[in-house]
């Protein structure tokens, strides 16, 4: 069982057990949730045995906030300490204050939160980053999805004690449209990182500029006008000058902890969660990776792989998006490599045979199979997977 969660319904380690309770105590059953880096990370590292750490940071809009961070003292067998730090735990759309119920909805709120486009920080990230180091980690996974806020991962730095100053050598405000006003980076207070592996676990590959990226393509889901894109756009463009010209720029291979290499800005993923992937490779010295590709290799998948008949993978919605590197095709990709057949289940599938079967999924099953009313399914998604499990998926078992 290797199911992403059900966003909004089930989490990826109660899909697994849902699935697993509706084939009965008949099959054997390895239940490994997983996640591609984004919101829900932390849950499936720790349901597969790493341990949740808790910190009080920084939301986006400056609030206190619980927020967790998985750890582990060595998951690739290296003895090297790994803390998986997902950023929506701490910077996510989920973390904004929420609407108020009882009012006419207020403008910039969505989903039951009220956003902050131009203001909201990452800073809390960088502070679970922080956390995690003291703590003894010698390898950060930072999972990116689900940010609240496009400051270009400048928050996250301020978490780290980098310090971005304006003119006059005050520190700038919080969120992407300070930016604009940027005219120093002050990295003398960044914690000693030095020694430590950040790995950016995201598929994402956004630049962080233009119209493919994080302020035009993201902005408007975080909130952003057209106008307040313009903005934050203006913000992240003077970061990336200011960045290259107080820096410098040195060699490929070489790297001084602060900018690794010409074109930082322009480089795939430097755009994912608001510009957080910029910091991170510009910064932080981080490697991007696939995201589920490599949870998939942190939680050990192909060894688990190993004498299986099946495997069921899955997510809340089958449609394009999975087959842009989303969960389900990293668990297809990586099931077909050891030759065990793949079938997925969901809450809705708008994907044909032809897609799913060039995804490597032999079958996939859909909660409104069973249940045409969306609204049911999300409120009953647990009974309703249960059901689907025994009707749908026993005869793979057998």
């Amino acid at each position: 069982m290797a199911p992403d969660k059900f966003k909004g319904s089930l989490s990826a380690a109660e899909v697994a057990d849902r699935v697993a309770a509706g084939l009965g105590p008949g099959v054997e059953t390895v239940r490994l949730p997983v996640a591609d880096g984004g919101d829900g990370t932390v849950d499936a590292v720790v349901a597969c045995g790493f341990t949740r750490v808790e910190a009080e940071v920084t939301g986006p809009v400056g609030d206190h906030v619980k927020a967790a961070y998985a750890w582990h003292p060595g998951p690739l067998g290296d003895d090297v300490p790994t803390a998986v730090v997902e950023l929506a735990e701490a910077s996510g759309l989920a973390r904004l204050p929420a609407a108020d119920p009882g009012s006419a909805r207020p403008a910039g709120a969505h989903e039951g939160v009220v956003l902050a486009p131009l203001t909201a920080t990452s800073r809390g990230t960088g502070e679970l980053i922080a956390h995690a180091v003291r703590r003894g980690a010698r390898r950060v996974v930072l999972g990116l999805g689900g940010s609240a806020c496009t400051d270009g991962g400048t928050g996250m730095l301020a978490g780290l004690g980098v310090r971005f100053l304006d003119e006059q050598g005050a520190e700038l405000g919080p969120g992407g449209a300070a930016l604009r006003d940027l005219h120093t980076i002050d990295t003398s207070g960044l914690g000693d990182i030095s020694g430590v592996e950040v790995i950016v676990a995201s598929d994402v590959d956004n630049p962080l500029l233009g119209p493919y990226g994080a302020a035009a393509v993201y902005g408007p889901q975080k909130g952003a006008t057209p106008a307040d894109v313009t903005v934050l756009e203006a913000g992240l463009a003077r970061l990336a000058a200011v960045a290259a010209h107080t820096h410098g720029v040195v060699g490929a291979g070489e790297h001084d902890g602060v900018v690794r290499r010409m074109g930082v800005a322009a480089e795939p993923g430097a755009g994912a969660a608001g510009g957080v992937g910029f910091g991170a490779l510009a910064f932080l010295a981080a490697d991007l990776r696939p995201g589920i590709s490599y949870l998939l290799d942190l939680l050990g998948f192909s060894r688990h792989l190993e004498g299986a008949r099946l495997v069921v993978t899955g997510e809340g919605a089958l449609d394009e998006q999975t087959l842009r590197g989303k969960a389900p095709a990293g668990v297809a990709e990586a099931a077909a490599k050891a030759g065990v057949p793949v079938v997925a289940v969901c809450g809705r599938r708008s994907l044909g045979e032809a897609e799913l079967h060039a995804a490597g999924i032999q079958a996939a099953y859909a909660l409104t199979d069973i249940e045409p009313d969306p609204v049911r399914c999300i409120a009953d998604a647990g009974p309703l997977l249960e059901r689907l499990a025994a009707t749908r998926l026993t005869p793979w078992t057998t």
